[in-house]
């Protein structure tokens, strides 16, 4: 099962600088932790600024984690990421696709995109996308804006269409975990999930057991 942590700096207390560090610490504590996949998605920050958050993350990081950047293709192919995540309404996925081809040395970056229907994830995977995340399957604040919980029948007709992974969003707890990858999804996302863990390590132990 994939575990990706969901960056959110501003979920924390303190100076700019303070969330920063406090993010940093939280990205090299779930990479030693064994979360697969960390998506940076500090939307507010400079190209420039951006650039710097995301090579330092990948200095902290075991080179099996992943460090996908939310949105900015040309920062993840500058510093060398292991991908970039898309929105609905962002860059095209061909476009994505065409720009990396071009201007990526490496072979093995990923173009993934968020999805909120089973329209959206049918188009995702036409496009080329490499991977979808698909939500909010479960009622979370971080995730109201794009409706209602979409629950997991619609996860599990989402993963039944669509043959490339479905990552799950939106409320996942280490409750509830197994019933996405019991749906189909090849394995979960989430901010608080993992940001606001006392024990991360205990966490995403707890998260491999509980969904084999």
């Amino acid at each position: 099962m994939k575990l990706c942590y969901v960056t959110d700096r501003k979920a924390f207390s303190g100076s700019a600088e303070t969330r920063l560090l406090t993010l940093l610490q939280i990205i090299e504590s779930a990479g030693r932790a064994g979360v697969d996949w960390i998506q940076i998605r500090e939307k507010d920050l400079s190209g420039h600024e951006l650039a710097v958050l995301v090579g330092e993350a990948l200095r902290r990081v075991p080179r099996s984690c992943r460090v996908l950047v939310n949105d900015r293709l040309d920062v993840a192919i500058a510093v060398g990421a292991g991908g970039v995540h898309l929105g609905e309404h962002s860059l095209a996925v061909r476009d994505a696709k065409r720009l990396v081809t071009e201007k990526h040395s490496g072979g093995d970056f990923l173009v993934g995109v968020s999805t909120h229907s089973l329209e959206a994830a049918r188009a995702a995977e036409k496009s080329g996308a490499d991977y979808l995340i698909f939500g909010p399957v479960f009622a979370t604040p971080s995730k109201a804006a794009f409706g209602p919980p979409q629950g997991i029948e619609h996860l599990r007709e989402v993963c039944a269409s669509v043959e490339i992974p479905v990552i799950a969003i939106g409320g996942v707890t280490e409750q509830n975990a197994e019933q996405c990858v019991t749906a189909g999804a090849t394995g979960i996302a989430a901010i608080r999930l993992f940001q606001d863990a006392t024990d991360l390590a205990k966490t995403v132990r707890s998260l491999r057991k509980t969904a084999v």
